[in-house]
């Protein structure tokens, strides 16, 4: 898990675009033409994921599975029998609350979540393990979120899973003990293509219900060809999904 985390950190942005900077200063001397790619290509790349226009036209590629508009909503007990919740990290040890809180994208899929379930009646499971191995686990915060903040609870919890493909292999597994094969799944748009191809590899029916869409009008100032930081997260957030999409039917059968 940490050397995963690791490598993430030195390829994903910003850290391999400076990577690339770093290069350029070492090779300055002797290679110059060399030197001056690295710089285009470092400074160049932190530029361009850092416009809210790139953001947009990337989600636009990612985001495939349309949304669940809100007269869907009801029909979804006929199609389902639970809501499932991928987690999205945590953020640590926040005095405000007195305890580490689910992440602001997690807390995005627990509202979306607790209006499905109230619109459809059906039970929810949370599923996410222990973030860089520190209890508690992904699962067992957004449950209580779940209970605290919206009075829904929680059925059950998986609280094993690393990365999406063990959401989707622990899930299945204790879902499969109560004879349940027909799910909701509730993650993020750019997410859901790879959730949903890990769920159904487990054989799984699965309705996608996506939310977070970044492939919209980004409505910024001269179209969003300023740079900002909050772009420059989200690319790095698409990259990984891109990336994702493209290594797990190699890694996953």
């Amino acid at each position: 898990m940490e050397l995963r985390f690791f490598l993430k950190q030195l390829i994903l942005p910003p850290g391999g675009f400076f990577l690339l900077i770093l290069l350029a200063w070492l090779c300055w001397s002797r290679r110059p033409s060399l030197a001056a790619l690295c710089l285009l290509l470092g400074l160049g790349g932190l530029w361009l994921m850092s416009l809210p226009v790139v953001v947009e036209q990337a989600a636009r590629w990612l985001e495939r599975e349309p949304a669940l508009v809100e007269a869907q909503w009801p029909q979804l007990a006929q199609r389902a029998e639970v809501i499932v919740v991928i987690g999205s990290g945590r953020e640590e040890a926040d005095p405000a609350w007195g305890s580490d809180q689910p992440s602001a994208t997690a807390l995005e899929r627990l509202r979306y979540a607790a209006r499905l379930h109230r619109a459809s009646g059906l039970p929810l499971m949370m599923s996410g393990g222990l973030h860089y191995d520190q209890p508690p686990s992904e699962a067992a915060m957004m449950a209580e979120v779940l209970q605290r903040d919206f009075s829904v609870p929680t059925r059950w919890q998986e609280e094993r899973s690393r990365t999406t493909w063990e959401n989707a292999e622990y899930s299945a597994a204790l879902l499969r003990e109560q004879g349940i094969r027909r799910v909701v799944l509730v993650t993020q748009a750019a997410h859901m293509p790879r959730a949903l191809w890990c769920f159904e590899r487990q054989g799984l029916d699965v309705v996608a219900a996506p939310l977070g869409f970044l492939g919209v009008a980004n409505a910024r100032p001269l179209g969003g060809w300023l740079p900002e930081g909050k772009a420059l997260w989200q690319s790095t957030r698409l990259l990984n999904e891109a990336l994702g999409q493209a290594l797990y039917p190699l890694l996953y059968r």
